[in-house]
């Protein structure tokens, strides 16, 4: 039995500030630019605003990505383009700067950290700082097996909140919560599938690197069957994400919780970390208030579960890579923001007239005829 009790993050959460919510709405209303003119820039300086606690919204200054990485047993049925196990190949891509996400975050000048939570190769393979959380090599095969154990995915998901203490400790601002993967998908829309109450066939997509047909049966029979193990345990978050999840996934919502009990805002990227959401939300319900969608990434999962959590995402350019590149291409929106919320000047006020006020008692007396 598993010594970690989900439910206290009910009570160690609570939502943005509406107060100072209210105060930026107000302070947006005395712009010169009129309310609306600048479309969901004003909701996100808003969010920004109750998040921080302050009005005006500070900058984001300190932004960082954080991806976790792991390899699933599932890819060994031929669900994914790429070969099962060789997920280390896309962490050293991302480390080397030559990913779609190192390349974006190198661009906006924002750190990225990257997590092995259970790749399938030696941990000597990969610089000690990535590899020192790792749970295990490659997580089971959810049709047949749990993804985890209990205890292994207890150890993923206080390894996730202790990440988040971390960089709130170091004075991260703003985090973009990626994923690193082969055969994630199909863990995330199992998730997805079971805590929606749909099958298999309405959540299951192709991937970043799309699959054909076949590949796309058996990936939708995998997760078919994953959700036959999922059923009997969904009143147990931390054993669903060990059953049907896996230590990425474990440690990506370990991480959101604590990012929302440290009032860390963070943008979720694609269909695993919008799982990941999914799962936080029925921790503690006050969550997503924390979160924000980063983009459409066209997996009908992420749809479905961003539906539920009533989340609208900011962009829709089919970017499909994972690693954080999506949620990376909101982050300029969101500084642009928080510059505007804080930076755009007052409308002014029209000065009283100099005959205002001198009228009274100058008509004619009364009974003059």
């Amino acid at each position: 039995m598993s010594s970690l009790n989900l439910d206290d993050f009910t009570d160690l959460i609570e939502r943005p500030d509406g107060g100072t919510r209210r105060d930026a709405e107000e302070r947006r209303a005395r712009f010169a630019v009129p309310p609306g003119a600048l479309g969901r820039l004003d909701e996100l300086g808003e969010w920004l605003s109750a998040a921080q606690g302050t009005v005006p919204v500070r900058p984001v200054d300190q932004p960082r990505v954080v991806v976790f990485a792991g390899d699933h047993g599932v890819a060994g049925l031929g669900v994914s383009k790429r070969a099962a196990g060789t997920a280390a190949a896309l962490v050293r891509e991302a480390l080397e700067g030559a990913s779609a996400g190192a390349v974006l975050a190198r661009r906006l000048g924002v750190g990225v950290r990257v997590v092995d939570m259970a790749l399938d190769c030696e941990p000597d393979e990969l610089p000690a700082e990535v590899v020192r959380h790792r749970v295990r090599r490659g997580s089971g095969s959810i049709d047949t097996e749990d993804a985890l154990t209990l205890e292994e995915a207890e150890a993923a998901f206080r390894a996730g909140m202790a990440i988040a203490d971390e960089e709130a400790d170091s004075g991260t601002d703003l985090v973009v919560l990626g994923d690193l993967s082969v055969g994630g998908t199909t863990a995330a829309a199992t998730l997805i599938a079971a805590l929606c109450g749909t099958d298999a066939s309405v959540v299951t997509g192709r991937g970043g690197d799309p699959i054909d047909d076949l590949a796309w049966m058996r990936k939708c029979a995998a997760v078919r069957d994953a959700l036959r193990r999922a059923r009997p345990v969904l009143g147990d978050q931390l054993q669903l994400l060990a059953t049907v999840g896996g230590a990425d996934l474990a440690a990506a919502t370990g991480f959101l919780l604590q990012s929302a009990v440290r009032r860390t805002p963070v943008i979720l990227d694609g269909v695993v970390s919008a799982a990941c959401a999914l799962v936080g939300q029925r921790v503690a319900f006050r969550a997503p208030d924390w979160w924000l969608a980063a983009h459409v990434s066209g997996e009908p999962a992420q749809a479905k579960a961003l539906d539920r959590m009533a989340m609208e995402p900011l962009l829709d350019q089919g970017v499909q890579v994972g690693g954080g590149a999506g949620g990376l291409l909101v982050l300029p929106l969101v500084q642009a923001a928080a510059a505007l919320a804080a930076e755009l000047p007052e409308a002014e006020q029209p000065k009283p007239s100099e005959d205002d006020g001198d009228d009274a008692g100058t008509g004619p007396d009364e009974g003059d005829s």
